[in-house]
């Protein structure tokens, strides 16, 4: 859902850069596409699951994995999908990486039970983990500087700015007016133009230096996110059982081992010096505290849309699509604002901004009206999300050295897509209890049930954003100058 600003990494001859690459501007048309099929499936089954739900039997716990299993996936793996670009070949990454997607798309589409369809949405993350590093590398290497590199970071970043409003409404569309399994087989398409433009516009490159895999990180890194993750989804049964504590204490050990080994090896997966600095990590914490407010926290927006008010897939995909409008919006203003008064105030006042938006949005009733109940909470939440995004990426990546860049680029990625599922898996808990206490206390009335459920993860996702705001008073400290000391250097807009 975020735009932000990334700083270009060096690029050698020998590895590619240097020279103005042919057909560089089919090869962008083809990295833009790669680039909207990674970010638009992060939303376009977002519309799709109550139908979804109901064709497949899904329960509520297994409706919440099928998106985070594509988060999931996406975010563990992105690291260790840089690294694999970097030294097996970008082009050849790219290419893997599109018809993996494509073929998890089919599976997915074709799915005929919960089990299948969670297990493709996780294919799809692993993909698009290989796919989304290997298509910003190729696209610094075709465009290795001057007007023609800005232009195409550009029209890159407003891909990426624009995915996720395109994946709700492409969902809205294609639920209503097809089927829902359209909003998964729809990649074939995007898949056939991304493979035969591949061979037609990129060349292949790769990095310089030593290409060991820290095959180690990456193993404790994945399980012990993947560990963590289910313990929190298990919450929805009770937070003592034995089960959730286990699986939570197991994800703690194996992320604490990952530590240990990136503190060891020579190539490490995550170099830590990326993350101890004081701004720049509190800057990534707030990266995984927005991820969980935009993918745990508004998922559940599209069940009350639907299931609650009774709108049409179409008219609940353009219904959700005032938050992102008002993003885009901001956008521009405050990338002006922003050496002018500095990341500091707004990344303060953005989470309060957000919270409240989120809050008013946990006033929702059975009956009540969309204009009056919902619209204004998306507006605000809309400011205060652009008043968070905009500083919160220069500062992820400001300061970080050039041979650090991708690393930097992958855990601020990564980190918003680790933070919304475990938000998702969070929330699904708040959810689950207050449907039980609801349905206890005021009998069989379903729809009242499921909104007491929706209002209370739009009122958990609220205090997590304000604790946000928290989290930046403490951690982002500095004068302006000192926070973007890179100001006017070259930038490059992303995802």
């Amino acid at each position: 859902m975020s735009t932000g600003t990334i700083p270009l990494p060096r690029v050698s001859a020998a590895n590619g850069g240097g020279r103005v690459a042919p057909h560089r501007w089919g090869a962008l048309i083809v990295l833009a596409l790669a680039q909207l099929v990674v970010v638009l499936d992060g939303t376009i089954v977002n519309i799709a699951l109550p139908q979804a739900q109901i064709d497949l039997g899904l329960s509520d716990g297994q409706r919440q994995w099928v998106v985070t299993a594509y988060a999931l996936a996406f975010g563990a793996l992105l690291l260790l999908g840089g690294r694999v670009a970097d030294y097996w070949g970008r082009k050849r990454t790219y290419m893997v990486g599109m018809l993996g997607f494509g073929a998890a798309s089919v599976f997915g589409g074709l799915a005929q039970n919960s089990t299948e369809l969670i297990a493709a949405r996780g294919l799809q993350g692993a993909f698009a983990a290989l796919l989304a590093p290997a298509a910003l590398a190729l696209l610094t290497v075709s465009f290795p500087g001057g007007k023609e590199r800005n232009t195409a970071f550009a029209v890159f970043g407003t891909v990426a700015g624009t995915g996720a409003a395109v994946g709700l409404l492409l969902g809205g569309v294609l639920t209503e007016f097809a089927d829902w399994r359209w909003c998964l087989l729809v990649n074939v398409f995007f898949v056939l133009v991304g493979v035969v433009g591949g061979f037609l516009f990129l060349r292949e490159s790769k990095a310089e230096g030593d290409n060991r895999y820290d095959v180690g990180g990456a193993l404790t890194v994945t399980l012990g996110l993947g560990s963590l993750v289910y313990g929190f989804s298990l919450a929805e049964f009770g937070w003592a059982r034995w089960d959730t504590i286990g699986f939570l204490v197991l994800g703690v050990l194996l992320l604490a081992a990952f530590v240990f080994i990136e503190s060891r090896v020579a190539q490490p997966l995550l170099p830590l010096r990326v993350v101890t600095d004081r701004v720049r990590g509190g800057a990534f914490l707030l990266q995984a505290i927005s991820g969980s407010a935009m993918i745990g926290g508004t998922v559940y927006l599209a069940f009350h849309l639907q299931i609650v008010l009774g709108f049409t897939p179409l008219i609940a995909g353009l219904a959700s699509l005032p938050m992102t409008v008002v993003i885009m919006v901001c956008a521009p203003v405050l990338t002006r604002l922003l050496p002018v008064i500095g990341p500091r105030p707004m990344m303060i006042a953005g989470p309060l901004i957000a919270a409240a938006g989120l809050l008013y949005l946990s006033r929702i009733t059975p009956d009540g009206n969309y204009f009056v109940e919902v619209l204004p909470g998306l507006v605000i939440l809309g400011l205060g999300m652009a008043n968070l995004f905009i500083p919160m990426q220069n500062l992820a990546l400001a300061r970080v050295a050039p041979h650090d860049a991708g690393a930097a680029s992958a855990t601020a990625n990564s980190a918003m897509q680790i933070g919304g599922s475990i938000g998702l898996s969070i929330f699904t808990a708040f959810y689950a209890a207050a449907v039980s206490s609801r349905t206890v206390t005021d009998g069989p009335s379903q729809l009242a049930a499921f909104t007491a459920g929706y209002s209370a993860t739009f009122l958990a996702a609220a205090i997590v954003m304000a604790a946000g705001s928290v989290v930046a008073f403490f951690m982002i400290r500095g004068t302006k100058e000192e926070l973007l000391p890179d100001a006017d250097a070259p930038i490059a807009h992303v995802g």
